[in-house]
């Protein structure tokens, strides 16, 4: 699920997929309304000029006043999503911009969706990882000396296997914390490769070391490979070219060579049904609908339900990865709480007994 991510550089941060399925929808009602697209985006800057990216709004503007066409426009600052600007240019080529903007409006609100849930899925895990840390610094630089100073004040010795206890809890504690650190430490490390030439191995690594991230990772390639195509087949063009441009705009290279295979497959005089069974991109049912589709001569409809039920298997998948993530963190948090707990409570409890 690679995203083009620039936290650092404010002035090559992309737009937030959210307000990119607003400005095509935004775009597509200025097509379908008659208006000039040269007044429309005029007026479209001019109500974001609030907005964060107000200057890419004038800057697109600008740009259709010039040349008379949003792919130039867009082209020309490198903030937005190539993928956006390659489909903007189809659609200019084929006469179908406003059925484009529509499609790809509906693509980046599920695109939106999408990172929302991984966001969540990042978030919620990282809360419990920074409040088990806390809790455990609390426990082994407060509690247990305090727990020392107060049995030492009161003239009562510690036994050795009240020590040992005490020592086990401590030992538990510190070595959570060192794996926290190191996990920290790994995660922040292939964040920063990834924003290097390094990117693509590093990809590669996560797959093979994450088989659930592998499987959500291909669910989400094939949804748009299929959104795409789908847009592309219903804007006229044929499979050939469709399949062409459709590997240009992916970003899983994995994804993008399946798709050339396709098409040499297809310039081979082979069927596309059976160049998508080959492919491997879809499972075994989706190649059936697209037989289907095929055969029917709606496959650009096929195409674009099979991303939606692609896209809605990546959100059940990352559900899942949630719901195993989170009762993990507490168990593991539950056990070293409880681990440096009873390393006090016992000692105690044991003194206690033999006062009384």
């Amino acid at each position: 699920m690679s995203m083009a991510l620039d936290i650092f550089n404010k002035k090559t941060q992309k737009v937030s997929a959210a307000e990119l399925s607003v400005f095509c929808s935004q775009i597509a009602l200025i097509l379908e309304s008659g208006l000039p697209l040269y007044d429309g985006m005029e007026t479209l800057a001019e109500t974001g000029k609030d907005s964060a990216n107000a200057d890419m709004y004038t800057a697109a503007s600008n740009g259709v006043n010039e040349h008379g066409s949003l792919y130039e426009a867009l082209k020309a600052d490198d903030r937005w999503p190539e993928y956006l600007v390659e489909m903007v240019g189809i659609g200019e080529q084929s006469g179908q911009l406003e059925q484009v903007m529509k499609g790809l409006s509906d693509f980046y609100a599920r695109e939106d969706r999408i990172r929302s849930s991984v966001t969540n899925a990042i978030t919620y895990p990282l809360a419990l990882g920074a409040m088990l840390v806390v809790i455990v610094l609390i426990m082994l630089i407060f509690v247990l000396p305090v727990f020392r100073r107060v049995l030492a004040s009161m003239g009562v010795g510690v036994t050795e296997s009240s020590s040992a206890l005490m020592n086990i809890g401590a030992a538990v504690g510190w070595i959570v914390l060192v794996l926290i650190a190191l996990v920290g430490i790994g995660t922040g490390t292939v964040l920063m490769l990834l924003r290097t030439r390094h990117r693509e191995k590093v990809l590669e690594w996560i797959m093979k070391v994450f088989p659930p991230i592998r499987n959500i990772s291909r669910k989400l390639s094939s949804a748009r490979v299929a959104s795409v195509l789908s847009m592309m087949l219903s804007s006229g063009f044929p499979t050939g070219e469709a399949l062409r441009m459709t590997a240009k705009v992916l970003t899983d290279q994995e994804a993008a060579k399946k798709v050339d295979g396709i098409r040499t497959s297809l310039e081979e005089a082979e069927s596309f049904a059976d160049a998508i069974k080959e492919s491997g991109l879809f499972e075994g049912l989706h190649e059936r609908m697209i037989r289907m589709g095929v055969a029917t001569g709606r496959e650009d409809q096929v195409m674009q339900k099979i991303s939606v039920l692609y896209e809605e298997q990546v959100e059940d998948g990352i559900t899942r990865l949630i719901s195993v993530i989170e009762p993990s963190l507490v168990a593991l948090m539950s056990l070293v709480i409880g681990a440096v707990l009873l390393s006090v409570t016992l000692p105690m409890i044991g003194i206690l007994s033999s006062m009384l």
